[in-house]
């Protein structure tokens, strides 16, 4: 399955999906044999680099910051093929989906209802006055997350029965 996290700037809340999504790939061999690729885009705006709230909250959670440099934010006008090729494609709120490629939609879910199966719109930190404010936000999208892999495992272990 090819995974693709959307958020308005591919700056703050698609990227934490990213790399912390890929990173429970990585360190958990069920999810691992169920994921091929996880990527992130912007449904918006563009901008050049992580933002720096984002960039301490990833630290928070291992990365390195020569990983973090390396993050180059993409956006659906320039990465066309990432939106094509993802297996799902998941928003943090409702209105992403409107901004997508029409052929896209199909695929579209948001963080909540892949996670929960009930819409609750992730908040958007990028106006966050501090790390603290910012990583609440972030607490948030882990959680879900979190719910997220479990779901996928548990989709993956039913084909793989039924085979």
């Amino acid at each position: 399955m090819k995974i693709l996290f959307v958020c308005s700037s591919n700056v703050c809340r698609s990227p934490y999906c990213e790399f912390v999504f890929r990173k429970m790939a990585e360190n958990d061999p069920a999810l691992k044999e169920a994921v091929e690729r996880v990527d992130s885009a912007a449904v918006l705006n563009f901008s050049e680099k992580l933002h720096k709230l984002a960039r301490a909250s990833l630290m928070k959670e291992g990365f390195s910051a020569e990983e973090l440099d390396a993050f180059v934010p993409k956006h659906r006008l320039k990465a066309k093929a990432v939106f094509a090729e993802a297996d799902e494609i998941i928003g943090m709120t409702r209105w992403h989906k409107f901004l997508l490629p029409k052929a896209e939609r199909a695929k579209f879910k948001t963080l909540s209802e892949a996670a929960e199966g009930k819409y609750s719109p992730i908040p958007d930190p990028f106006l966050a006055k501090n790390q603290e404010e910012y990583d609440k936000a972030m607490d948030i999208i882990k959680k879900y997350l979190e719910e997220y892999a479990a779901k996928i495992k548990e989709r993956h272990n039913g084909r793989k029965e039924q085979i």
